[in-house]
């Protein structure tokens, strides 16, 4: 008996998400590998992806942007730090300020990553060419969409501003 297809919008679109939020888990193990050929948490990624060699992040503006305690994010830049990934500088305009940044090596290490998490499974290559051009049409739609109102119950967290995964 075939699948009946969702009645309403909302419907389909829950039904969207849970095949692209399976596939996505699905997929994680090839994520995984390309963290441990690179020696890399996947917290080490995230941090990876929102540093770079120049402009500089303040610790604060780290936590806020992952939205945990200050702690939490000194942990990390610290991870990054004894790997020699990333260094804090004093802040041109206040001295009392570190800004974290990405080391050459860092910079290196980034590169590398973003090549093997950006490296699509094979799953989706196989797909036709027709599937592949409406999922990056949709994606492409999708990553324009504007931040949903906060309200009393969900706040809205600070959150970087939309962009690739190059830092």
């Amino acid at each position: 008996m075939a699948k009946r297809p969702p009645r309403d919008k909302a419907a389909l679109a829950a039904e969207a998400w849970r095949l692209f939020f399976d596939f996505f888990l699905l997929t994680r193990p090839e994520r995984d590998c390309a963290l441990q050929d690179l020696e890399l948490t996947p917290n080490d990624a995230r941090a990876l992806g929102m540093l770079d060699p120049v402009h500089g992040r303040t610790m604060r503006s780290i936590a806020e942007a992952w939205g945990c305690d200050a702690s939490n994010a000194t942990c990390m830049v610290d991870r990054l730090e004894q790997r020699g990934l990333a260094e804090r500088r004093t802040a041109p305009d206040d001295r009392r300020v570190k800004m974290v940044v990405l080391t050459p090596e860092g910079i290196r290490t980034r590169t590398a990553l973003i090549e093997a998490i950006y490296k699509p499974p094979p799953a989706l290559v196989e797909l036709p060419r027709a599937s592949l051009e409406a999922l990056r049409d949709a994606a492409a739609r999708l990553s324009k969409q504007p931040l949903p109102p906060a309200t009393p119950e969900r706040p809205r967290r600070a959150r970087p501003p939309r962009r690739p995964f190059t830092g």
